[in-house]
């Protein structure tokens, strides 16, 4: 039977003794552990340990002394008797002990140096960032064209699936928010053309505004805050519960069972909820100026028939497609991307929503630039 262990702490000028005996291990340690563990001796500089009197004696004891001796604010341990491999196993449990690190004020980096090492280093990571993007581009437009290829690698089920879920919830959304920037456009309208008495142009305004830009550009900002960030959070979830590792093992490619499907439904569904969205905004328009402006329905519609370009119309309808592979493979690339952690996810599909945003305003800042080229 292993014997009690029992101490004796005598405290003399400075200097403590720690008297110890019976067995000191894993298995007896607990009638001493919490007593020992808070025990605090005013005033001492130096500790002794006195082993005389130990049967048996572990690694665990050895710590146990050492964390008394950590208490104390002493470094070093004076050990009396005891045999050889009790002194290793203090000193082991010294050598172990975390030394204490000294904290070093932060500067913050400023100078010129440092401003172009932050320049050079996003320059990098923007230049990173688009390569891999185009890179990804490719590799969809491949599968796309092989899906097209060959129907039978087409997941129509999931095709289905987010075309309703993308496209078809989307048009209350949609419409709601077209009309009252239709409305918006046209209390602009009115309110500066009638300094020159022209308020019968806000009828023109309303239109070349709503289906050039205003109609794909707002469907393309609900969707990229609304359906991007839905495929990151979908496909990261995935990542992180390793079901597109699952998918890879089982010999599916997840470009053709995540990203194509979502990659045609936006292609399809862009448009449609475009065409919603130009509608509405024409129709808030139009309410406004039938109150506002007392110009009857039959009017403004006859009007934007004679006066404004159908060209305008084809303008914004071209946008949509281009403007729906955009949410796509940034929602899904970024999806893709996603750890095994929840932080992961969060920073993956805030930077989706950025980036999808990002390269919409940028992407129709050159198509502006291209239709004017061209005369349109």
């Amino acid at each position: 039977m292993p014997t009690a262990p029992r101490y004796h702490l005598n405290v003399t000028d400075h200097r403590a003794k720690l008297v110890i005996e019976g067995d000191w291990t894993v298995h007896t340690l607990s009638a001493v552990q919490p007593e020992l563990s808070h025990l605090e001796a005013a005033d001492v500089q130096a500790l002794e340990v006195d082993l005389t009197g130990v049967g048996r004696f572990d690694t665990a004891a050895a710590f146990l002394i050492d964390r008394f001796a950590c208490v104390q604010g002493i470094d070093a341990i004076e050990v009396e008797g005891g045999s050889d491999g009790m002194r290793q196993l203090l000193t082991q449990a010294a050598s172990l002990r975390p030394k204490p690190q000294e904290e070093t004020p932060h500067e913050e980096p400023h100078g010129l140096v440092d401003l172009l090492e932050r320049t050079g280093r996003t320059t990098s990571s923007l230049v990173n960032e688009v390569v891999d993007t185009l890179a990804f581009f490719g590799e969809t437009l491949m599968s796309m064209f092989m899906a097209l290829v060959r129907p039978t690698r087409m997941r129509w089920t999931a095709l289905v699936a987010v075309m309703e879920d993308s496209g078809l919830d989307a048009v209350p959304i949609v419409a709601f928010l077209s009309f009252f920037v239709g409305m918006v456009i046209a209390f602009i309208g009115a309110s500066t053309l009638s300094e020159f008495g022209a308020t019968i142009f806000t009828v023109e305004l309303v239109g070349i505004a709503v289906l050039r830009e205003f109609g794909v550009v707002l469907t393309a900002v609900i969707l990229a805050g609304r359906t991007n960030s839905a495929f990151t959070a979908q496909i990261g979830a995935m990542r992180m519960r390793q079901e597109v590792d699952a998918m890879t093992t089982l010999g599916l490619d997840p470009m053709d069972v995540l990203v194509v499907p979502r990659a045609f439904a936006m292609l399809i569904m862009t448009p449609v909820l475009t065409l919603v969205a130009m509608l509405f905004g024409i129709g808030g328009g139009a309410f406004v100026s039938w109150v506002a402006l007392d110009i009857n329905p039959t009017v403004f519609l006859n009007r934007i028939q004679e006066f404004v370009p159908i060209e305008n119309f084809w303008v914004g309808m071209s946008k949509a497609p281009v403007f729906g592979m955009i949410v796509a493979l940034v929602g899904c690339r970024q999806g893709l991307l996603v750890g095994g952690s929840v932080q992961s996810l969060g920073r993956s599909t805030t930077k989706s929503v950025v980036q999808a945003l990002f390269s919409v305003i940028v992407i129709d800042a050159l198509f502006a630039v291209f239709y004017m080229e061209l005369g349109w």
